[in-house]
């Protein structure tokens, strides 16, 4: 299967009024990995890292509090487990990911783990374009974001399929 055939599910968020969202969409790939691999964590720091996408990679879950970024945009793998997460905000949609997935968030996109089995593992990263900051939807800091979010660079690699990949026709 070439990366013309990938189709990741899209998922559009309005500004809710706390959290900006981002007018690009939420990229969510089913399966991109093999989780019953021998390493599933390491795969996906190594597809991060190869696709330009290791900058500040960490091991951990998900935080329970609504929180976006606004100056980078975010890849979570998931490695091990399952979660259900908010992502768009209080009016966003609510997901099951498990071990293999992988979601794309543009700088701005908000996301809450709601509940996760003990062993969620999840492995994030980020572009080398732009800088990590937690934002929790503060009135000033949703000011801010709505002035600092047009102005994160896009990435130059899909984090998962690389240069060729579909974010880089979706985020166009």
């Amino acid at each position: 299967m070439s990366t013309t055939d990938i189709e990741p599910a899209t998922f559009f968020f309005a500004d809710d009024g706390a959290v900006p969202n981002n007018r690009l969409p939420m990229l969510v790939y089913r399966g991109a990995i093999d989780a019953r691999g021998r390493d599933p964590a390491a795969a996906l720091e190594q597809t991060f890292a190869a696709n330009g996408w290791g900058h500040g990679m960490w091991r951990n879950g998900i935080y329970p509090f609504t929180h976006y970024h606004s100056q980078i945009h975010e890849v979570l793998g998931i490695a091990a487990g399952k979660a259900r997460v908010r992502f768009g905000g209080r009016h966003g949609e609510e997901l099951e990911v498990e071990a293999g997935d992988v979601a794309v968030l543009p700088a701005g996109t908000g996301h809450q783990r709601l509940a996760a089995t003990p062993e969620l593992l999840v492995i994030g990263g980020y572009p080398p374009q732009g800088h990590y900051d937690l934002c929790r939807g503060s009135g000033a800091e949703h000011a801010r974001a709505l002035e600092t979010i047009p102005r994160v660079p896009l990435p130059g690699s899909d984090p998962v399929y690389g240069a060729s990949g579909p974010l880089m026709k979706l985020w166009r």
